[in-house]
């Protein structure tokens, strides 16, 4: 019977249920006569009743509940992508965030990083915690590999250095775009309680930042431009450009491009200084 196109949860919870593999799930092997569970075990892995399951396959049991859905997708196994599409086909929505903790960085990103030999990049959490970054980042930014890794949030550099400051021309325009965009990438990734230690931190340390933060804030610019004076070369302009990293909700790539001419030669002369 060819599949209906108006089923789409349905149909699409029936091919994921037979592709289950019966015996490593520790099921017996006898008398089945179709690939995969039965509707009866997946209801039961689900803990739902064998016939709402059987009518939601069927196109006719209603619009399941988040928690029925996060159950579903236990049951049968669903990797992260295929969660993200049973809840659209379900509540035309993405699941709710989730907080990921650890801070995984591939080598194949990192390789990305040091491919641009005269580009700073660098990752960061959704804490701002600077977990990777390239050659030309420490040569124009700081050094992340000589502090300690609890010394490595953006946030907290910016707030209690007093030389960042004066690197920083418009500092209290850039500190209140950050406050604004730290505020929304707590709340896109569901870090909101697990960053309370470092906003505690932050608010204690920094007049300005408790001021920002009581601000209410919210915004995402994932591009601009950012003025750095260096005491040797004036101000440097770099464009730059924020990037989620692909299955790390967490994780951002922010790249930082010379944004003339000059500015590509002032990256040149910092990288070829020991």
């Amino acid at each position: 019977m060819p599949l209906q196109d108006d089923n789409l949860l349905g149909n699409y919870l029936r091919e994921r249920r037979q592709r289950l593999d019966a015996g490593k799930l520790g099921y017996p092997l006898q008398r089945r006569r179709t690939p995969g569970l039965r509707r009866e075990e997946v209801a039961v892995r689900a803990c739902v009743s064998t016939t709402w399951y059987t009518w939601l396959e069927q196109g006719r049991g209603g619009a399941p509940s988040e928690e029925v859905l996060e159950r579903l997708a236990k049951a049968l196994e669903l990797s992260a992508a295929e969660r993200d599409h049973l809840f659209l086909l379900a509540q035309n929505r993405l699941p709710g965030v989730t907080w990921q903790a650890g801070v995984d960085v591939s080598p194949s990103l990192q390789r990305v990083l040091d491919s641009m030999t005269h580009t700073p990049a660098l990752v960061k959490t959704a804490e701002w915690q600077v977990v990777a970054w390239n050659h030309a980042a420490t040569k124009v930014f700081v050094d992340y590999a000589q502090l300690p890794p609890e010394q490595r949030n953006i946030l907290l550099m910016m707030f209690s250095n007093e030389e960042m400051k004066k690197r920083l021309p418009d500092w209290h325009q850039v500190t209140r775009g950050m406050v604004a965009n730290f505020r929304a990438d707590v709340a896109r990734t569901g870090a909101s309680e697990h960053v309370r230690a470092l906003v505690d931190e932050l608010c204690a340390m920094s007049e300005t930042f408790h001021q920002l933060w009581q601000s209410q804030e919210v915004s995402q610019h994932g591009e601009g431009i950012k003025q750095l004076w260096l005491p040797d070369e004036g101000v440097l302009e770099l464009e730059y450009s924020t990037f989620a990293v692909e299955g790390k909700p967490g994780l951002s790539l922010v790249v930082f491009n010379p944004r003339l001419q000059r500015d590509c030669e002032t990256v040149a002369r910092l990288m070829a200084r020991p």
